[in-house]
């Protein structure tokens, strides 16, 4: 017997190659589920916070600076400007905004 045992078990059913694919797709499923989408909603929810800043919000930034909203860049701009002390305004990106403390209500 010149043929070794590994040679006589090689031959499988095509169902066997899929077989093997079946645990990667369940670990993308799971990290799917656990990671990537509530990410996306993550993302999702802070762009929505950053849009509806207006004048009066107070809002901390990610570097930690806690200002109040004094003026918001136009349509496309994606600057505002933040008053940190008195008369001592700084002109920010609004993706940096980490949190709207206090919102104020909209005109009237």
């Amino acid at each position: 017997m010149l043929v070794s045992p590994a040679y006589a078990q090689a031959a499988g059913g095509a169902g066997a190659g899929f077989a093997q694919f079946v645990p990667l797709i369940l670990i993308f499923a799971i990290m799917y589920f656990l990671l990537i989408r509530p990410q996306q909603k993550k993302v999702k929810e802070h762009a929505a916070m950053v849009e509806a800043v207006r004048r009066g919000d107070q809002i901390v930034t990610q570097g930690g600076i806690i200002g109040k909203v004094s003026k918001v860049g136009a349509e496309g701009s994606n600057e505002v400007e933040v008053e940190i002390a008195k008369d001592v305004k700084v002109r920010i990106v609004k993706t940096t905004i980490a949190q709207v403390m206090n919102k104020t209500e909209p005109a009237k």
